[in-house]
């Protein structure tokens, strides 16, 4: 889970993380962390979609149409918005601002939590329970990178990428195969079994229930060396090569194991090239693939009706025959 979220962190391109486990494993807790973890980013002054004062695509129309050369900016928290289950589409994408409405009689635009996870993340918890027409509207918008809302007399279209992260537990039932499709990347985390992990991690709790300042106090170094790790890795990303050998690689697991389309071969070498960057290294290489390959993977394969062995097993014996570890 932790490879995937800083992976996800370094190359936002990888498509978002799926995280699907039993309840009390910190699923939720290890997605909420990333707000204090990440970088800050630098945004417009004033905008309510973050847009990047550096960049002249992918901006809102206010900023797209600003005469300023170099507009006013300022360092802010990446933001991780939480979508609850329950959220009316209104609020998810935005709509008319009733206060304004009836106070100065204009109609203007009330941005939503689309618009507040631009460049950020966006969260949902018990992701196989949300509604139908919210899957619709987040798969339109993960498609576009656009929101477009058309309703009351308003019609706005405003930027709205951002990292997509949801968690479930599988007993409360299945993704839409469309929705499931559009996460980069899928983790399992299950209860641990090992007496001394269950120890440390409700020692942990215990300490931070008992004083947060403290607990944050002891882990504040670890933490600026993993943000630091992590804009290290942003800025290296784009140098990581990736030779025809890893390509060839990445298309002879996926042609294995049967997946879909191209989007396995371009997750993989996406989220190897994050890995190797995050490494420290200037290739990508069969380590950094056989590393990822798991998550990237697995929720990408057909089911045969006629192979009961399930998708990791099915994963490791092909790593095993092409890699030959």
């Amino acid at each position: 889970m932790k490879l995937a979220l800083l992976a996800a962190s370094v190359d936002p391109a990888i498509g978002g993380v799926l995280i699907i486990g039993d309840r009390g494993t910190g699923k939720s807790t290890g997605v909420r962390a990333l707000a204090a973890l990440l970088p800050k980013m630098r945004v417009v002054v004033g905008c309510p979609y973050h847009c990047a004062p550096d960049r002249t695509a992918g901006l809102c129309s206010a900023c797209k149409g600003s005469t300023a050369k170099a507009p006013k900016s300022v360092l802010s928290p990446v933001a991780v918005v939480d979508l609850p289950l329950g959220a009316t589409e209104d609020r998810v994408a935005g709509a008319l601002d009733l206060e304004r409405a009836l106070s100065e009689g204009v109609k203007a635009f009330e941005p939503g939590l689309l618009a507040r996870a631009n460049r950020g993340f966006l969260y949902i918890d018990e992701v196989n329970l949300l509604e139908d027409h919210l899957v619709d509207l987040l798969l339109d918008v993960a498609a576009s990178g656009e929101n477009i809302v058309e309703r009351e007399g308003i019609s706005v279209r405003h930027p709205a990428r951002f990292v997509l992260v949801g968690s479930g537990n599988p007993e409360e039932g299945e993704l839409r195969p469309q929705l499931l499709d559009r996460f980069g990347l899928a983790v399992e985390v299950r209860t641990p079994t090992e007496i001394s992990a269950r120890v440390d991690v409700v020692r942990r709790r215990d300490d931070f229930d008992r004083d947060p300042p403290a607990f944050r106090q002891q882990w504040e170094a670890a933490e600026s060396a993993l943000r630091e790790q992590i804009e290290a890795a942003r800025k290296r990303l784009p140098t990581v090569k990736t030779p025809d050998a890893a390509l060839l690689r990445a298309a002879e697991l996926c042609v294995k194991l049967g997946t879909d389309g191209l989007r396995g071969e371009l997750t993989l070498i996406r989220a190897a090239r994050a890995v190797a960057a995050l490494e420290g290294d200037k290739v990508v290489e069969d380590r950094h693939l056989q590393r990822i390959a798991m998550i990237a993977l697995r929720h990408r394969l057909r089911r045969d009706p006629l192979d009961e062995t399930g998708s990791t097993p099915r994963i490791e014996r092909a790593l095993a025959e092409i890699f030959g570890s």
